[in-house]
């Protein structure tokens, strides 16, 4: 006869394989969030029982004590013009049982957890990539102190950013700097900057500019009135 934990991998291996025939972006992030929550059901219910599986002996004494939830930020990552990869260090993660890690995967997003390692739950979440990936052949592997997340790029081209954010930020500060060449006019220049620092300011900035701008020109107007 089953138990509830058994229906419940059932059930989450049946999602990531809808996930893998979704055709709608969605879609998929419905059977994402259905996916993470019953892999905290099934957490919570890993931690509550006191006879683990022999396969989780390993684990023992993690599932029978309080996980703490830890989110991950940190990570190193690298790139081939095919995949981007992901390093995540965590000490000892290798010793875990393989249930322990799973990582899910959208067009856009990659939802990494590891649960039970020295009474603590870790997760990695993304939910808005640089580019997209192809979700069926991204995957990950647990090494020695270390789990490496393989993004398969749907596009073969170079990512600037593992983050949509990061790549935003990026982008912004660029076009906030006017590009200037040997024959542009530094007073056009300037003038383009002012005007945009105006559009994008908010009030204050836009009051504080307006004031600079009338005292320049009262400024000028005194000056040719003296001529």
């Amino acid at each position: 006869m089953s138990t509830k934990a058994d229906e419940l991998k059932l059930d989450i291996e049946e999602f990531n394989n809808l996930i893998g025939h979704a055709n709608r972006q969605r879609s998929k992030d419905v059977l994402s969030l259905e996916i993470r929550r019953l892999q905290t059901e099934l957490t919570k219910l890993m931690e509550e029982t006191k006879t683990p599986k022999p396969k989780l002996s390993n684990a023992v004494s993690n599932s029978a004590q309080k996980c703490y939830e830890v989110k991950l930020n940190n990570y190193g990552w690298d790139q081939t013009g095919t995949t981007v990869k992901l390093y995540v260090t965590l000490k000892d993660v290798h010793q875990l049982p393989k249930e322990a890690v799973t990582c899910n995967f959208t067009e856009k997003s990659l939802d990494l957890h590891v649960f039970g390692l020295n009474n603590k739950n870790y997760s990695l979440t993304i939910n808005n990539l640089c580019e997209d990936i192809d979700a069926d052949n991204s995957n990950f592997k647990v090494k020695t102190d270390m789990v490496i997340i393989s993004l398969a790029k749907k596009v073969a081209k170079h990512w600037s950013d593992v983050t949509g954010v990061e790549k935003r930020i990026k982008e912004s500060k660029t076009s906030s700097v006017p590009e200037m060449d040997d024959n542009s006019d530094p007073g056009a220049s300037l003038i383009n900057l002012m005007k945009k620092m105006y559009q994008e300011g908010d009030d204050e900035v836009k009051k504080l500019m307006a004031k600079a701008w009338t005292e320049s020109q009262e400024k000028k107007a005194a000056g040719l009135s003296d001529s």
